[in-house]
């Protein structure tokens, strides 16, 4: 879809968190650094579209997946390889795993987390509830996910198995997903305390598992969220989510970013659009809770971002001007994007005057 309008819309400098906005274009194969009135700062190349996105290390590092070529891709997110680059773009570490999809971590102990794909057993398919019948990929084939952390030799320290360490039965797909995938994780986050939240798109679900244990510690699920993305814990304990709104209750064509108590799952803050139909993407998408309270919105099917107050005033808009040429025509789809102070690491150093 062609915008009218493109780059940066609107900006509210008192209110805004000034700082600067990693993006990378989701059929493209740049990562690009931009200032609060969108002008390129800094930018890294890559050998491939990304497999969904980058984000900077504590270091100032950038760390990104591409799509590799071969390997699984039963409902989009493919990766299949990871990269730490410097600022000049120098490789500092890297991983390949064509099963690699959707969300990778640089964990505290410096070991790096993603989720992939791995074919279900059969045993383990026939008992999958929910979702159209019939509706496997080819073969009969359903792909499952799981966890896997790498130390930066490469070498496997720790897995987790969705088909085996979940009790299936408890896990029921939405009746408009298809079995091709069960559950599609599209979000790992770790907690403070190294237990790791996921984000389940197939049946709108988050959990909290153990580390130590693999066990299943805590467990949310809202029909209304409409297939989330983008799980995380904020400082505060709240978790934020972009709840997409596909195949919800009433079918009505709207997304929100969502606030809600950890406890309770009660949810404590949110943003639609006004009106609600303004932001809707049905899938990927995030969003980012700023330093001075503001939350940073990634409504990625639309290439579009905007920050928000707490108020749900708008102070911060610009539209993806990368627009990639696809078999579906131009796209300036974005999977995440981040905003970072001034003063991280790197930026601080290399760009001035900001």
């Amino acid at each position: 879809m062609r915008h009218t309008n493109v780059g940066l819309l609107y900006f509210n400098k008192a209110k805004a968190y000034s700082g600067v906005t990693l993006i990378s274009p989701l059929h493209g194969n740049e990562t690009y650094l931009i200032g609060m009135t969108g002008e390129v700062l800094h930018k890294w190349i890559h050998p491939y579209k990304p497999g969904n996105y980058a984000y900077l290390l504590p270091t100032g590092n950038l760390l990104w997946a591409g799509e590799t070529p071969n390997g699984p891709s039963p409902g989009g997110g493919k990766g299949g390889l990871l990269r730490e680059y410097d600022w000049d773009g120098n490789i500092i570490w890297e991983y390949k795993d064509d099963n690699q999809h959707h969300d990778f971590r640089r964990l505290q102990n410096g070991n790096t987390i993603y989720i992939g794909w791995e074919r279900m057993p059969t045993e383990a398919q026939k008992r999958m509830l929910g979702a159209e019948p019939f509706s496997e990929s080819d073969g009969g084939v359903t792909w499952s996910d799981y966890l896997r952390e790498v130390n930066q030799k490469g070498e496997t320290v720790w897995e987790w198995h969705a088909h085996s360490d979940l009790k299936i039965e408890d896990y029921p797909l939405h009746m408009m997903s298809t079995r091709k995938e069960f559950l599609h994780c599209n979000a790992c986050h770790e907690l403070t305390d190294g237990n790791l939240m996921l984000s389940f798109r197939k049946n709108s679900m988050i959990i909290v598992i153990d580390k130590k244990t693999r066990k299943v510690l805590k467990k949310w699920q809202n029909d209304d969220w409409g297939q989330q993305h983008d799980c995380q814990r904020l400082k505060n304990g709240n978790v934020l989510i972009f709840a997409n709104g596909i195949h919800v209750p009433g079918g009505v064509f709207s997304s929100r970013v969502i606030e809600f108590d950890w406890n309770t799952g009660v949810e404590v803050w949110s943003y639609s659009g006004a009106p609600p139909w303004s932001m809707f993407s049905p899938n990927i998408s995030g969003a980012q809770r700023l330093t001075n309270g503001n939350t940073l919105i990634c409504e990625g099917l639309n290439g579009r971002f905007l920050e928000v107050t707490k108020t749900g005033n708008i102070v911060w808009e610009f539209i993806s001007p990368w627009f990639i040429n696809t078999d579906k025509g131009p796209n300036n789809s974005v999977f995440r994007v981040f905003r970072y102070d001034s003063s991280f690491p790197q930026i601080s150093k290399r760009i001035k005057n900001l």
